[in-house]
This record gives C-alpha cells, sequence and structure tokens, in this order.
C-alpha cells in the first residue's frame, strides 16, 4: 500500500499541502477534516483505504498546518474553500472521486456536493448534516438566540478574541481540549462545556485533560504533531472559517431549499455536540426530503472525532460503502 507521501499543488490562487497513500490507479478518495484538524486527523483512514484499493488523499485545508493562510477574513467563505479544492482536482486530473469530509470539512463537502455534483461520485458526511438555509435568519443569530452570547461560535466571532484566549492556555491545551471531549456532548446531551459565562471566556469551560490520561486514539505523539503546526501556522486561519458564518448565508442566498443529490452515507457518534444542534433534524423527515439519496444515517458509541475514536468500525463502514456504490 506503500508509505505517506507529502506534496504541494498550487490551486485557486493559493498553495495547499497534501498527503497521499495508495495505489496511483486506485479510485481516489478525497478526505476533508474540519477544525481544530490538520490532514493527520485521517491518519487511521489513509492506510486502510489504501489496503483496500484505494488512493487516499487528505489536505490541509486552507489556512490549516502547511498550507497557505490568505491574509484577511474574507477570504475564508465556503466559495474559497470549494474553490480550492475544485482546482486541487482539475490540477491533478481527476475528474471524479469519493468524498469524506467531517466538521468543517463536512459542509465544505455539502455545498460540493450542491454545488459540483459532476466531481462526486459519493460522500461520506460525518458530524455535520446538511444544513437548510434559514431565509430570515443567518447562522450566528440564531445559534446565539438559542445559546446566548457565549456560545463558542459567537465567542469565535471577534477577531483576537480566540486567539488571545486560546494563548492564555497555550496551544497543546487548546488542542487536547477540543479533540479529547471539547466537541462532545455528556449524557444528557448538554454541551456546557462550549458555552461560556458572562465575563468570562471559554478556556475556563474547556475540558482539561492530564497527558498520561490521553485516550488511546489520541497519544502524546499525536498531540505533539498537532501543537507543532498549529504554533507555526496559528489558530487564526481556522478560526476564519466561524467569522465566515454570516458571510455564507449572505453569498448562499440562490441556493435557498437546492436538495443535495449524490449519493450520501451519514456518520455520527452519539455523542457529538452535533446531535445536540441538529439531532431532531437529522432522525427527522427533512434530512431525507434534501438528500434524497441519502443510504443511511448511522450512529456509533463515540463523540466528535469517532473517525478517529473509532477508527475500525469506521473504516469498515467508509469502505464497504464506497466498494457498494463501485460494484452497483
Amino acid at each position: 500500500m506503500g508509505e505517506i507521501t507529502h506534496r504541494f499543488i498550487k490551486t485557486n490562487g493559493i498553495t495547499l499541502h497534501i498527503a497521499e497513500q495508495g495505489p496511483s490507479d486506485g479510485t481516489v478518495v478525497l478526505l476533508l477534516h474540519g477544525f481544530p484538524e490538520l490532514w493527520y486527523s485521517w491518519r487511521y483512514q489513509m492506510p486502510a483505504l489504501a489496503e483496500a484499493g484505494f488512493h487516499a488523499i487528505a489536505p490541509d485545508m486552507r489556512g490549516y498546518g502547511q498550507s497557505k493562510a490568505p491574509a484577511g477574513i474574507d477570504q475564508y467563505t465556503q466559495f474559497h474553500v470549494v474553490g480550492d479544492i475544485i482546482g486541487l482536482l482539475d490540477t491533478l486530473d481527476l475528474k471524479q472521486v469519493f468524498l469524506v469530509g467531517h466538521d468543517w470539512g463536512s459542509c465544505i463537502g455539502w455545498e460540493i456536493c450542491r454545488w459540483r455534483p459532476d466531481r462526486v461520485i459519493a460522500y461520506v458526511a460525518v458530524s455535520v448534516p446538511f444544513l437548510i438555509r434559514d431565509p430570515d435568519c443567518n447562522g450566528v443569530t440564531k445559534i446565539t438566540a438559542l445559546l446566548g452570547e457565549g456560545i463558542y461560535v459567537n465567542r469565535f466571532q471577534e477577531l483576537g478574541r480566540a486567539e488571545c484566549d486560546f494563548a492564555s492556555l497555550g496551544t497543546a491545551e487548546i488542542l487536547k481540549s477540543f479533540i479529547c471531549g471539547g466537541f462532545n456532548s455528556d449524557k444528557d446531551g448538554q454541551i456546557s462545556q462550549l458555552i461560556a459565562p458572562k465575563g468570562k471566556e471559554l478556556s475556563t469551560v474547556l475540558p482539561r485533560l492530564d497527558d498520561e490520561k490521553l485516550p488511546s486514539w489520541f497519544t502524546a505523539a499525536d498531540l505533539k504533531c498537532y501543537t507543532d503546526n498549529y504554533n507555526k501556522s496559528s489558530f487564526t486561519g481556522p478560526l476564519n472559517y466561524y467569522r465566515n458564518l454570516d458571510r455564507n448565508w449572505q453569498l448562499s442566498a440562490p441556493w435557498s431549499n437546492s436538495p443535495v443529490h449524490t449519493k450520501v452515507l451519514f456518520i455520527t457518534g452519539n455523542l457529538d455536540a452535533g446531535l445536540a444542534f441538529y439531532g431532531g433534524f437529522v432522525f427527522g423527515p427533512d434530512f431525507k426530503n434534501f438528500v434524497p439519496n441519502l443510504k443511511d444515517i448511522i450512529t456509533i458509541e463515540g463523540g466528535h472525532f469517532i473517525h478517529e475514536e473509532q477508527a475500525e468500525k469506521f473504516n469498515q463502514l467508509l469502505i464497504s460503502f464506497f466498494n457498494t456504490v463501485l460494484h452497483k
């Protein structure tokens, strides 16, 4: 199956770093990460896909890791990021690919399927379902009205605020907090660790974990890889995705109520904080109505980073779905 290799691709006016593994003639699986991640978050999927005969490609998304981070908040809209991915496919002369997206990568994946369905064979969305655009209310306003001004999405809006807050704890502690529980809910579906009290910052409520108590799926070596990358690239680029939620809402008006017709598998952890936000939609009729080729909704025991936490189960689902699509 070969080792993971790395290279840089020029696309859409920037340079993206990509990691690859698998036979050169294998069907391509493009893996899009979310926050606060890197290409490295697919370290458990890439060898499994390669062994199954697929060619896995995982970019550091715009603003992350070794990819370029353009200056200016307005350079991180969904349109910019989708443009990066389509440009990447064009540069690599890839007509169609299987697509997998987690967290923000899932949001981008949904829009790729909606705007450029000709480039996607099938899609596996992880954690974040297709989101219907409310014509009367943008996302930040709605979530703040529901959960208060301390909700993390709102606290990420002001340039520099979250960056200063994160610096108060240090890069490693912030990454550990988010990845090892910060984006999970408790058994009752509560997400208090993502809502800062009035006058306090998120760092005061994020879960803290001693290094010796890291979960088996996220080791000290993993934490070092993330920390080294974020210390070089900073959190600003990744946070700018959140700072474009209102702009994305404004620009996406022409696609209001437009469905996604791509074949889709949706996977989530039962303790993913996303279910606290979207659970009613995921398990109600509208998800299927807007994604008519939604093949299944699969809930695995675990949290937000389910592709890492339950990698073996996740990989089985991924490869089985892709093989079913290929051989029908």
